[in-house]
């Protein structure tokens, strides 16, 4: 219907365009010559007359029958239009005559073969009628058809061939309407078919849970379905057209240079550690090939998993794996060890009161006591890493119980060296669900250790706060207690090992203080942020899921034994 609507405006502006055109031409050319032009003006005053009300009827016709009959009467108009013009010109004689055959391959638009035939038979009919009118004188003294000036001989010549050239245009015409019809409904047929090809596969695409990709023959990105938007947190804008080695951070054990930078890996499956949009660590379980097209590989297609949670629970099983072995270990080492080493330390002090000791003897029996009450302490610390007590969760406000150690940091504070203490506090409560006296011990850890790292002086500044946080299609809101310090701070190969149990890089350090802090952090659900510089300081941050935010107890932005930011 769309198409026959088309060819109604496309015939209709034909009409105007050749009769503004032709007519007026031939008006101005009579009345140069002095001639009457009474017909042209007529002529061309109601083509316009009768165009315009048509094209404004065609814009309410709704239905297929409606525009075919509105079509046939267009063509009818036509006929008309043309036969005045030719029976006032010469008839059989007119220039004009030639405008017949421009009408029956109109109306062949119609894509039925014989519609055009019986189009052709019409004109046929009417030229004849109008030829006769002028052989034979009947409407002459009508002035409607002017008497020829040729003989029977040449008129019946011109209408042959005429009536043949309309026969051949129309047959022509209809069979290559009709053979155009065929092949425009096959191509539509074929277009849809391509077309609901094309949405299935791209419904697959955008339906699958895996993250897909495609990329050109230089790495740049071309495509990214909605399962790799959502994985990654960056929208399709944000990568088109950037390498995906640098958004996957892919960088395998390559020379750099363009030429084998741009160069495309043969199918390969591996994993690869990035960032998402956000920041935060994200392990992808990715397969990459080349893509083809006519057997030609043109670029890359790349299929991805996230498997960040998985791997950080093989890590957490193997982690509590080890625990369970250390806390086996240390009640045996409890055992073996202690109880001897309280025998020897009684000893030793039994023996520093004999009266017949000297002096050397005492203090080498002091150092002896010492280091055993030393030892003693240490196994104590360790078995309380190992064999953690099971905590007393309540709700607390986490500034109060701040607040109730930081008199016993202050007093620290102030034994060491030029040490000064600078607090900011969230307004409010900042109520979490903790073990009060595990908490205590977490906040003195962070603020002695903070204090080992200035030896000649510094500042600590401790915050709270509380933001919201997406993980993982959870989202909560988190208290988040910082202690920043101007010390030394922390090498970058030894960032990843701070949180190891007798790890230490103090002279008489047991390396325990900052893993009972990881642990009972752990315990609570948990995690542990940290930033550090050599010589400008470090910031440990203490990260806890609020009351009501289990959401995120387990699982949030990479989360790891320790998360470095």
């Amino acid at each position: 219907m769309d198409v026959l609507r088309a060819r109604l405006q496309w015939l209709m502006g034909l009409r105007v365009t050749f009769v503004t055109l032709m007519l007026g031409l031939s008006l101005i050319f009579q009345a140069t010559k002095g001639e009457r032009v009474d017909t042209f003006y007529t002529l061309i005053v109601l083509t316009y007359a009768l165009t315009i009300p048509s094209a404004v009827l065609l814009r309410t016709l709704k239905t297929p029958s409606a525009l075919t009959t509105f079509f046939w009467i267009q063509v009818g108009i036509d006929f008309l239009l043309e036969t005045v013009l030719v029976a006032r010109t010469g008839g059989v004689e007119s220039p004009f005559a030639v405008l017949y055959v421009i009408t029956v391959a109109v109306a062949s638009l119609i894509p039925q073969r014989r519609v055009g035939l019986f189009a052709a038979c019409t004109c046929i009919i009417v030229f004849g009628v109008v030829t006769n009118a002028q052989l034979y004188g009947f409407a002459s003294s009508w002035g409607s058809v002017p008497a020829g000036h040729v003989g029977v001989a040449e008129v019946f010549q011109t209408f042959g061939v005429y009536a043949l050239a309309l026969l051949i245009v129309g047959l022509l015409s209809g069979t290559l309407a009709d053979q155009l019809y065929r092949v425009d409904q096959s191509l539509r047929e074929k277009e849809q078919g391509l077309n609901r090809l094309q949405a299935f596969h791209e419904n697959i695409v955008r339906s699958i849970s895996s993250g897909i990709f495609t990329a050109d023959a230089t790495g740049a990105l071309t495509s990214f379905n909605p399962a790799a938007q959502e994985l990654t947190g960056y929208t399709a804008g944000q990568v088109l057209g950037r390498a995906w080695r640098e958004i996957f951070n892919w960088h395998p054990n390559q020379p750099s240079d363009d030429a084998t930078a741009g160069a495309l890996p043969a199918m390969t499956r591996f994993e690869v550690e990035c960032k998402n949009a956000n920041g935060n660590r994200l392990v992808l379980g990715m397969t990459v090939s080349p893509l083809y097209e006519q057997r030609e590989e043109h670029g890359l297609v790349g299929v991805f998993k996230d498997l960040t949670q998985i791997r950080e629970l093989e890590a957490e099983m193997r982690r509590k794996e080890w625990l369970a072995n250390l806390g086996e270990m240390s009640a045996g080492m409890a055992h073996e060890i202690r109880n001897p080493l309280g025998a020897l330390a009684g000893a030793m002090q039994m023996l520093r009161k004999e009266s017949t000791a000297d002096a050397t003897d005492r203090r080498l029996m002091d150092i002896a006591i010492r280091e055993a009450t030393r030892l003693d302490a240490i196994i104590t610390e360790f078995l309380q890493y190992a064999r953690p007590p099971e905590l007393d969760l309540a709700e607390h406000n986490i500034n109060k119980i701040l607040a109730e150690t930081m008199d016993l940091v202050q007093h620290e504070a102030r034994i060491r060296k030029r040490i000064t203490i600078a607090t900011s506090l969230a307004v409010g409560p900042l109520v979490v669900q903790v073990d009060q006296n595990q908490m205590r011990q977490v906040f003195w850890n962070l603020a002695t250790n903070a204090f080992d790292a200035m030896p000649d002086g510094g500042q600590l500044a401790i915050s709270t706060g509380c933001r919201h946080v997406d993980a993982a299609g959870r989202s909560g809101d988190i208290v988040e207690i910082a202690f920043q310090d101007t010390g030394e701070g922390i090498a970058q190969d030894n960032l990843d090992k701070i949180f190891l149990p007798f790890f230490t890089t103090k002279k008489e350090g047991s390396g325990l203080g900052l893993a009972a802090v990881h642990r009972i952090v752990d315990l609570h659900g948990g995690w542990i942020k940290v930033e550090s510089q050599p010589q400008r300081g470090t910031c440990f941050v203490v990260c806890l899921p609020r009351s009501g935010g289990d959401g995120v107890r387990l699982w949030h932005e990479g989360r790891t034994p320790w998360k470095r930011s």
